[in-house]
């Protein structure tokens, strides 16, 4: 018993840690201290020597506005993604939508009614690496990241969530994740590659 209670008092601390360092992360990098990293790209074009292109893109599932309370942004416009490169900041709107789905798979986490965010960015930068630090400001997740853009290159930056587990009885060898419990923390790949 004395180890369990051990275990847990690990744990708690450890996802207190967690969330103090995406506090820190989001407060460093929510605004800009250099407007020289990135630019906003309207349409495609050919990057010139020595940049490259970096297409962002992100979608995910959160309940609708107003379940828990009257101020939480979830299912608004208001909820954002922020995307920092090199002391660079965006936040990108999603365009949203309803969205009311049947389970694809056995355990499909994003099977339910809720709102659809899609997040959409291009950007133009110079080639070489590049720290990235990526954040739902809302729920106090963030990660940051190193990434090697280079010459000429479409690179595409693809953020996917994590949801947090339901309740309920588990199964062994089951992952019971769902959209209606939020997002536990986000992944990010690089051209189809895990950072």
């Amino acid at each position: 018993m004395k180890l369990r209670k051990m275990f847990l008092l690990a744990l708690g601390l450890t996802v207190i840690n967690g969330c103090a360092e995406s506090s820190a992360l989001i407060k460093a990098n929510s605004t800009s201290i250099r407007t020289d990293i990135f630019e906003e790209l309207a349409s495609d074009g050919v990057a010139p020597k020595g940049f490259c292109d970096l297409h962002i893109t992100s979608t995910f599932k959160t309940h609708k506005p107003g379940i828990y309370s009257a101020s939480d942004i979830h299912g608004t416009p208001d909820y954002k993604l922020l995307v920092n490169i090199g002391g660079q900041a965006v936040l990108l709107q999603g365009s949203l939508r309803n969205e009311n789905s049947d389970p694809i798979k056995l355990v499909d986490p994003e099977a339910g009614d809720g709102v659809r965010y899609r997040f959409s960015k291009n950007l133009r930068l110079k080639t070489g690496t590049h720290k990235v630090v990526v954040a739902l400001p809302d729920d106090e997740i963030a990660v940051a990241r190193e990434i090697v853009l280079t010459d000429g290159k479409m690179n595409h930056l693809v953020v996917e969530p994590a949801y947090s587990s339901a309740p309920g009885q588990r199964r062994p060898g089951v992952s019971t994740t769902s959209f209606k419990e939020g997002i536990r923390t986000i992944r990010i790949t690089l051209n189809g590659q895990d950072l």
